[in-house]
């Protein structure tokens, strides 16, 4: 994982976007199912913790994200043991 890179408006490969997709219906299941912000309710967990590195990739490539799911991946990009780690990386 590179914090420091950005690729806007990347092009995603076939095979990345079925790897993509799949995350995203996780992701919407789990908010849809225990109301968020975190995947399993108001608190993070191991889970969450889980997809840390996934935000940040979502984030390097630009990845476009629906309300929910953007939203989910910016709790988990400002949840503060994450902003330490990126911290700590630059």
């Amino acid at each position: 994982m590179n914090i420091k890179a950005f690729f806007p408006k990347y092009k995603v490969w076939s095979r990345a976007q079925g790897d993509i997709a799949r995350i995203v219906e996780i992701w919407k299941e789990c908010l849809a199912t225990y109301g968020g912000p975190y995947l399993f309710g108001a608190h993070p967990c191991m889970a969450d913790a889980m997809y840390a590195p996934v935000c940040t990739r979502f984030v390097t490539y630009d990845v476009a994200l629906d309300g929910k799911t953007a939203a989910y991946r910016d709790t988990i990009m400002s949840w503060a043991p994450m902003k330490r780690w990126v911290e700590d990386a630059k």
